[in-house]
């Protein structure tokens, strides 16, 4: 079984609307033991969607128990999915929240909130129009002028904006058709393209006897990064010690996890989404497609999670394109993580 977003609030990194003070609830304790742990406290890491192979490498770190191995006293992975990551880290009930430079920038930006992000999983976002090759095949942007394309309501019809607007593509050349967020309606044949994730509905169209071809954003004018961490500015500060502790033993659990996706796939159908349905095949079919996004030729070089200076100029630069004006320097901080890589320069696996 490969879970959709249907009828659920995907967490698609873009946007919110304010600050929602809400707790955590609906998230369980990690399953590893806290035993060895040290002085560094404990992290409570907000996941953007459910436990799924999405998050292999916090598996990973924690089944192998590079958490308190880093001196954790232990981490909790709380389930999406939410309304926004951002607002519970911004209301101080995580630590940590999986979000994405767009969603985070939009906080920053109107609200002036105290956040910075301090690491990226995914170096290319997963957002793609999917469409069919039985049907109409969108292979090019300029592919999509005369379609008639299914946008979820909201957020992401700003971003399907923004890959018009870089482009040329005239929004009035596109009928946009508001849908849901799984992908009957392009399967069906009532719309041409489906706004969709890579690492997700394509699988769902293949397994209903469909040939998918997808048009990534990412290749095609909006290099956003996503599944970025997001911390206040205020744990920086005060607990930088602990927030390093935890990106050692993020970079571990993903390596671990990128080396060995079947592995990561049995421990989210087995373990951490034991209650979810899912099926060994689907999720390591989805493991291996994801490290397409998680691994390029500069975490290479500089390891996971990083960003060179062309790489951030790059999401800065998509983000303008969006309608969001923001600095690298009022986003970013990849500061610890360099101290990670720096005191740990083994972790760069290559």
């Amino acid at each position: 079984m490969i879970v959709s977003r249907r009828d659920v609030f995907r967490l698609t990194g873009l946007g919110a609307a304010g600050w929602v003070l809400t707790a955590c609830g609906g998230g369980s304790a990690s399953s590893a033991p806290a035993a060895g742990g040290g002085s560094l406290g404990e992290v409570s890491v907000q996941l953007s969607w459910i436990k799924n192979i999405e998050f292999g490498g916090e598996f990973m770190a924690d089944s192998k128990g590079y958490y308190t191995e880093a001196g954790l006293s232990g981490v909790e992975l709380v389930s999406g999915p939410v309304d926004s990551a951002d607002a519970l880290v911004l209301a101080g009930n995580v630590t940590v929240g999986v979000s994405a430079p767009d969603a985070t920038a939009r906080f920053i930006v109107e609200q002036g909130a105290p956040l910075k992000i301090i690491g990226n999983t995914f170096q290319k976002n997963p957002f793609c129009i999917l469409s069919l090759e039985e049907g109409t095949p969108i292979r090019t942007p300029a592919d999509l002028v005369g379609k008639r394309v299914g946008i979820q309501a909201g957020t992401n019809q700003q971003i399907f904006a923004g890959l018009l607007a870089a482009n040329g593509i005239d929004p009035a050349s596109v009928e946009q058709v508001v849908v849901q967020y799984e992908p009957t309606p392009l399967t069906e044949k009532t719309v041409d393209g489906f706004m969709s994730f890579l690492t997700n509905e394509p699988f769902l169209v293949k397994a209903d006897g469909f040939t998918p071809v997808t048009l990534a954003f990412a290749d095609n004018g909006l290099p956003l990064t996503s599944e970025s961490f997001v911390v206040l500015q205020e744990t920086i500060d005060d607990r930088r010690d602990t927030l390093k502790a935890f990106l050692l033993a993020e970079v571990r659990g993903w390596n671990d996890a990128v080396a060995d996706p079947a592995a990561a796939a049995a421990l989210a159908v087995n373990t951490y989404g034991a209650d979810l349905g899912l099926d060994l095949p689907g999720q390591t079919e989805q493991a291996i497609a994801q490290n397409d996004l998680i691994v390029s030729p500069d975490t290479a070089v500089n390891g996971l999670f990083t960003a060179t200076d062309a790489a951030i100029a790059d999401v800065i630069e998509a983000l303008s394109v969006i309608g969001i004006t923001i600095t690298a320097e009022e986003l970013f901080d990849f500061s610890l993580l360099d101290e990670v890589y720096a005191e740990n320069p083994g972790l760069i696996v290559g």
